[in-house]
């Protein structure tokens, strides 16, 4: 079958790349890269040294440990962290109940611990209670106090009762507070972007340099350890700056943009992804991987809801399942076939790079998940939204971590796991939220309306449903990260960091397939600006 060029199409009009060529040409300054490299040769040390050093101080420790969390700088200590945690976490929840300690504290502790996947007592917080079983009205005045235990309370899991109770106190609280002219500037801003962005719940390299830019302003900063952040910072962004141009310039040998009109072309925000979901130098393959097939995703998602008719998609569906070039001639159109003919090549791309790390393994899981997003048209057709593809999405971004072994694939594959099934459920409906009603101008089935239909609610009881869900997938996902771990804690971190991208990208609207709203801004400040230096 075949269908000519003026039968008009059911497309969704995206819109264009926002990026052009522009970041094919950012300069990579070597002379730049070396300098930073050569500055935080020293400082590292020294910074080592203070994390290393035995102190009667725990809490000073403990807020160590917290900052260079927070300034997105503790990747470099990994094992002295673990190190330092391990004894401390023996000896501080009960100093805790001996210390009279402040909120913001104990709120910090709780954070690191929860960060670091100790499950440290939530009832440490028991003490801020009054005879109701109620957060102290007392405690309000405590604003960095508060930030805290908002913060704190994003670590929950389920039946953590005062957890649920500190979100809710916390939230009613804090935007009187940021709204007061007796609050400062600085303080203002603090609590404005925790209310809109949770640490717990944000895009970790974002995060970091926004962190830098509150401790720079604070008087108890250790300058050594700004100045360690500062320098690492940018010499990262121009590592990334470096990455990027190398896909770009890869992508536009391909001609996808000409030869695929209709789809999103989405290499800058696909890459921006990855590295949400593990930054750090090391991870470079993993990234580059992981960014081109991210883009893949998509280019088959605007296949089926955004280009192909009903008669096409069963024969799209047939050569996915088949996974092999000889489908290729049974598709109808020529832009399923360089849909198809680029996922086979990519996927190729990737399986040579894994054989080479001996973990040839992983190609099988992915191919098979591949065939997953779609596994018959009629179930497809009859939801709509089906997937969301974030099993698809999940072994992808294991093929970038050594640490996944096929035990791990198999832990993630199993949907009685929690964090698996959290990054599925939430995947979907944070996509469903934003995007439900375009969708369904266009003709599509969404959540939200089955949802509606089924509920006989309103779209906005639906999306408060969805919501509900979405907090009950977080308590999960962070029951599943707390210790002892089914698998490494590094895969265990990059499921949570896919979690954490996705709450960001879709904060107020669908960041990937409409980044010029907010998405470009964000993008901008981690990936193209550097920190200022004095």
């Amino acid at each position: 079958m075949a269908h000519t060029n003026d039968v008009t199409r059911p497309l969704a009009n995206y819109p264009q790349d926002i990026w052009g060529d522009h970041l094919l040409s950012l300069p990579f300054n070597h002379e730049e890269l070396e300098c930073y490299t050569n500055q935080l040769k020293g400082l590292k040390e020294t910074v080592k040294d203070m994390v290393m050093v035995p102190t009667t101080d725990l809490m000073e420790k403990m807020h160590l440990i917290y900052s260079l969390c927070r300034l997105g700088v503790s990747y470099h200590f990994e094992n002295e962290i673990e190190e330092q945690l391990n004894h401390l976490f023996i000896r501080l929840p009960g100093l805790l109940d001996d210390k009279d300690y402040d909120l913001h504290t104990v709120a910090m502790v709780f954070q690191v611990f929860r960060l670091n996947g100790y499950k440290m007592p939530c009832g440490v917080f028991s003490k801020f209670l009054d005879s109701d079983g109620k957060f102290k009205e007392e405690v309000v005045g405590d604003v960095k106090g508060m930030v805290g235990l908002y913060e704190a309370s994003h670590f929950r899991t389920k039946g953590e009762a005062i957890l649920d109770e500190a979100l809710g106190f916390t939230t009613e609280h804090l935007r009187p507070l940021a709204n007061q002219t007796s609050t400062s500037p600085h303080l203002r801003e603090y609590i404005e972007n925790a209310l809109s962005r949770p640490y717990h719940h944000s895009m970790q390299r974002y995060e970091a340099k926004l962190y830098i830019s509150f401790y720079e302003r604070e008087e108890s900063r250790d300058d050594a350890l700004l100045k360690f952040a500062k320098y690492d910072f940018n010499r990262v962004q121009l590592l990334h700056q470096q990455e990027l141009t190398i896909l770009l310039r890869w992508y536009k040998e391909l001609e996808l943009k000409a030869k695929l009109p209709h789809a999103r072309h989405r290499m800058v925000e696909s890459f921006f992804y990855s590295l949400g979901v593990y930054f750090e130098p090391r991870y470079a393959v993993g990234r580059n991987m992981l960014a081109k097939n991210t883009c893949l995703i998509g280019f088959v998602d605007d296949v089926y809801e955004a280009y192909a008719f009903y008669e096409e998609l069963q024969y799209f569906t047939d050569a996915v399942q088949r996974f092999e070039i000889s489908a290729m001639d049974t598709l109808p159109d020529d832009n399923q076939k360089v849909t198809y003919e680029t996922m086979l090549y990519i996927t190729s791309e990737t399986e040579n790079v894994v054989q080479k790390e001996g973990r040839s393994y992983t190609i099988s899981y992915t191919k098979e998940e591949h065939e997953g997003v779609h596994p018959t048209f009629e179930v497809y057709l009859e939801n709509g939204l089906y997937t969301s593809a974030a099993l698809l999405s999940m072994t992808m971004l294991m093929l970038g971590l050594e640490e996944a072994d096929q035990r791990t694939y198999a832990w993630m594959v199993n949907n009685n796991n929690k964090l698996p099934r959290a990054l599925r459920v939430l995947t979907r409906l944070y996509n469903d939220i934003v995007t439900n009603e375009a969708e369904e101008k266009r003709g599509l089935v969404t959540g939200s309306a089955c949802y509606m239909k089924q509920y006989k609610v309103s779209r906005n009881e639906a999306v408060q449903a969805f919501q509900a869900k979405i907090a009950d997938g977080w308590k999960d996902a962070n029951e599943d990260f707390m210790r002892p771990t089914a698998v490494p804690t590094r895969v265990l971190r990059a499921a949570l960091n896919h979690l954490r991208i996705m709450a960001f990208a879709y904060k107020d609207n669908d960041g990937y397939t409409r980044p010029q709203i907010s998405f470009k801004q964000v993008i901008t400040k981690v990936l193209i600006d550097p920190i200022p230096l004095d």
